[in-house]
């Protein structure tokens, strides 16, 4: 199974790169991939294979491309890494599990009290004579 997460946006940039010179069908082929839109990556209006891109992308992080068939278990992971690099995706993703609610024989949660605004900085004291930040004694290194 392979795992996405040395894939870095260079890499996904490189393997785009690479798709845009040789074209779809030749960079699909060559690498053993069909042509597939459930999943893709959007990058400046032009939509590629998410699956090719990403194997290609693990073979210049890792030295080893990742086949059609790992996608079947790791496809949403890849996609994740993707996302979190920068890139658009479209694609299948889980919703988000939640812990079911325990609400019988608790007591009631109170409601959040909202956060005191940070209050702004001080100025730091200036010398009155050569106008200099003064230190945390008051008394200034140069005037004295």
């Amino acid at each position: 199974m392979a795992t996405f997460s040395s894939v870095t946006s260079q890499h996904l940039l490189a393997a785009i790169a690479e798709h845009d010179e040789r074209g779809a069908e030749a960079f699909l082929a060559s690498y053993g991939f069909e042509p597939s839109t459930d999943a893709q990556i959007l990058h400046f209006g032009r939509r590629y294979d998410a699956r090719a891109i990403l194997a290609v992308a693990h073979l210049r992080a890792t030295g080893r491309i990742a086949t059609p068939e790992e996608f079947r278990s790791s496809l949403e992971q890849a996609l994740t890494i993707a996302r979190r690099r920068g890139f658009e995706v479209s694609g299948p993703t889980t919703a988000t599990r939640r812990a079911p609610s325990r609400t019988t024989g608790t007591a009631p949660r109170k409601p959040a009290t909202p956060r005191k605004p940070a209050e702004p900085e001080k100025p730091p004291a200036i010398c009155p004579t050569c106008s200099m930040a003064l230190p945390a004694t008051g008394v200034c290194d140069w005037c004295g």
